[in-house]
């Protein structure tokens, strides 16, 4: 099976080549796994290091209060994170360093994964949620390297749950030492096949998002386009999200809409949808009379979504309305925002959560969102300084919810320097 993997690897590798010849993305994480040895040979050699990989960005988000609590314990050690997607990696590139190296994780060959480890000494490496590499992992054990799952789920239609999937589930119960559940479910399923070394320990996503609420939260020209008036913030749009956009615009004029696109390129697109809205890169304090009365505000920059929630009534956010994903609520609901979203979460047990807790709703279609939102807007507006509005109540469930999750970093730390403590005596 391990030479069926390996050739399955190298398909992947070129089928990313072919493929990068047509999307600009797809060659960027190519064009820059030639860069990763150079980077850790350069920032990393000989050092011990604690190192984390996340497939994307949200699983980054995910696993960063684990690694900055750990760099805060070994503080000797340097840091090193990878990224397998560009929307990762070219992300978090542009930010603030927060590690001392930051690179894509080399394909998952024998030679190119045994090439970048043998650079630097990795003391303690975890994944977050899901992304294995079984080359790369049993070079690290090799090696000595302690390996975490952080945040890990499991669930029933994964290939170790398949009758030709024996050979993965063993590769993880040789090659790591301990995973870190999000979920009772997802370790009752682990337990299925092998995985005995295992706890529940919650998801690191409530630390990170509750970490907001100590920063300064504040974007310029907010304040002064929200006015007085209520704001729905459209976080991670896609086309059905924007499409409740357009409904609401006509429903509600009295209310403020803010749209972030998932992704930039449809800032255009917007801009047609939009015609008098304003994009966020044009605002200045010569037009504040301006866009204080103008209804809809795009934003077309990156890095703004999470403190754009803080002055949200509601929260639309996108990826549930198709087979994209779920884009992260909890970012919304820690100011105990309400959040709506589309009914395609399966790898979001958090969304489920946040539903039970009154905090959230999901729909089918746009339609059915549009036509909740309307009314539930119009009736916090007539409710205004009388009784507590539904609104208010899904606002005080929100909030409520994220900010009574266990720490799991704190877990997930301490049993971490209970065994490096352990294996040192």
């Amino acid at each position: 099976m391990r030479s069926l993997y390996n050739f399955f690897v190298y398909l992947m590798v070129f089928g990313m080549k072919v493929f990068s010849l047509f999307s600009g993305k797809t060659k960027k994480g190519v064009r820059g796994r030639k860069q990763s040895l150079s980077i850790v040979k350069e920032k990393l050699q000989g050092q011990k290091v604690i190192w984390m990989h996340a497939a994307s960005l949200g699983e980054y988000e995910q696993g960063l209060p684990v690694l900055e609590n750990l760099k805060a314990e070994f503080p000797e050690h340097k840091t090193l994170v990878t990224f397998f997607s560009p929307s990762g990696f070219e992300n978090i590139k542009k930010r603030k360093p927060v590690a001392d190296a930051i690179c894509y994780l080399p394909f998952d060959r024998k030679k190119d994964v045994r090439a970048f480890v043998s650079v630097f000494e990795a003391d303690i490496f975890f994944t977050v949620k899901y992304d294995y590499w079984y080359n790369l992992l049993a070079e690290l054990r090799k090696r000595g390297t302690k390996n975490y799952v952080i945040s890990a789920l499991f669930y029933e239609h994964q290939i170790f749950f398949e009758s030709y999937g024996k050979w993965f589930a063993r590769q993880l119960r040789e090659n790591i030492d301990w995973f870190f559940h999000q979920t009772l479910k997802s370790k009752a399923l682990a337990k299925k096949i092998g995985l005995q070394n295992s706890s529940v320990s919650g998801d690191t996503r409530f630390d990170r998002v509750r970490q907001f609420l100590d920063r300064d939260n504040h974007l310029e020209f907010l304040e002064a386009f929200k006015a007085d008036k209520k704001l729905i913030a459209f976080g991670s749009s896609w086309q059905a999200e924007e499409d409740i956009a357009q409904v609401l615009a006509k429903k509600l004029p009295d209310v403020k809409i803010v749209i972030a696109p998932h992704e930039l390129r449809r800032v255009p697109h917007l801009q047609k949808l939009f015609p008098d809205a304003v994009l966020y890169s044009s605002l200045s304090s010569s037009r504040a009379v301006e866009f204080s009365s103008c209804q809809t505000l795009i934003i077309d920059s990156i890095g703004k979504l999470s403190k754009l929630y803080s002055y949200a009534d509601l929260a639309v956010v996108g990826g549930g309305f198709h087979a994209a994903g779920l884009h992260n609520i909890l970012e919304a609901a820690v100011y105990g925002v309400p959040v709506i979203f589309g009914n395609h979460y399966k790898k979001n047990p958090e969304a489920d959560a946040l539903i039970d807790a009154k905090g959230a709703k999901c729909f089918d279609d746009f339609v059915a969102a549009s036509v909740f939102i309307t009314e539930v807007m119009k009736k916090d507006v007539q409710n205004e300084g009388e009784e507590k509005s539904f609104l208010k109540q899904m606002s005080e469930n929100a909030y409520n919810f994220v900010n009574s999750q266990p720490d799991a970093t704190e877990i997930i730390v301490k049993k971490i320097l209970t065994e490096t403590t352990s294996n040192e005596t």
